[in-house]
């Protein structure tokens, strides 16, 4: 599948890169990426009872507009990821003073120099997760909840950690005063995992360390998936899927150049 990349998307790309001393790298595609799934017409995933997934119609032309993008632009068609970024309000997730780009196929700030990843990446990066309604999944790097809300769509079986004491207690309020009740938010070192609810069926860390944690691996179930961007923040980082097989050995596929916020550790936090 070819994929391409809008010039504005291209333009803001050369805004990010341009940034590179700054302390808030956006998380754009440095090129485009392939494709996210090998089953793009996969069916929907079934309902489980008492199973929260808010519904809006606040902004959703914009929404539509959003969607008909990362299908026509990336040439993205999985079509239950497509579902799920046109069912959450992204809106709900940005700041006020970011209201007019909230949807924008664009990262954007959120405080404490970190961003809400751009729509497609958050697309790609679920879709490469093949997740089912009974998938337990781990998210490092809960930041404002988008991504959380996103993965709530597919199962209720949502874990996410942030570091960031004040982003990860808006985060839980703002799930839970949405209607994300299943999601539950933990704010800790995103570098050790949540190992009490361990093993998962798929992690993504949305968040650049510059190797694998070794807890997360561990942390993770034969047969499941890790996607998580590598690299330092001074650089381009390598968006990466990391397969477990039943034997427990990994397998390593490099996707694509990106750009991430770092992976935030305790001592980093403090200062």
């Amino acid at each position: 599948m070819r994929l391409s990349v809008r010039l504005s998307v291209l333009l803001a790309l050369a805004w990010a890169l341009a940034q590179t001393a700054t302390t808030r790298p956006a998380n754009h595609p440095a090129a485009p990426l392939p494709p996210a799934s090998a089953e793009p017409n996969r069916p929907p995933p079934a309902p489980e009872p008492n199973w929260p997934r808010p519904r809006s119609d606040e902004r959703r032309t914009e929404r539509n507009r959003m969607v008909e993008t990362i299908r026509d632009e990336y040439g993205l068609a999985d079509r239950p990821v497509l579902d799920a970024l046109n069912a959450v309000p992204r809106h709900w997730f940005v700041p006020p003073n970011q209201q007019s780009l909230a949807y924008a196929d664009l990262p954007l700030p959120i405080g404490y120099d970190q961003t809400i990843s751009q729509p497609f990446i958050v697309a790609y990066m679920t879709s490469l997760l093949h997740l089912t309604p009974t998938s337990k999944v781990l998210e490092i790097g809960a930041g404002s909840g988008y991504q959380a809300a996103v993965l709530s769509e597919f199962t209720p079986h949502v874990f996410t950690i942030e570091i960031l004491e004040p982003l990860a207690s808006t985060a839980a309020r703002r799930l839970r005063d949405r209607g994300y009740r299943t999601v539950r938010v933990r704010c800790g070192d995103g570098y050790q995992g949540w190992p009490e609810h361990a093993p998962f069926d798929a992690i993504i860390v949305t968040c650049a360390p510059d190797h694998v944690p070794q807890p997360l691996l561990d942390q993770l179930k034969p047969g499941g998936r890790l996607c998580i961007p590598l690299g330092s923040a001074q650089t381009i980082q390598s968006l990466t899927l990391l397969t477990k097989d039943t034997q427990g050995n990994i397998s390593r596929r490099t996707l694509s150049p990106v750009r991430f916020v770092p992976l935030t550790r305790p001592a980093d936090s403090k200062k």
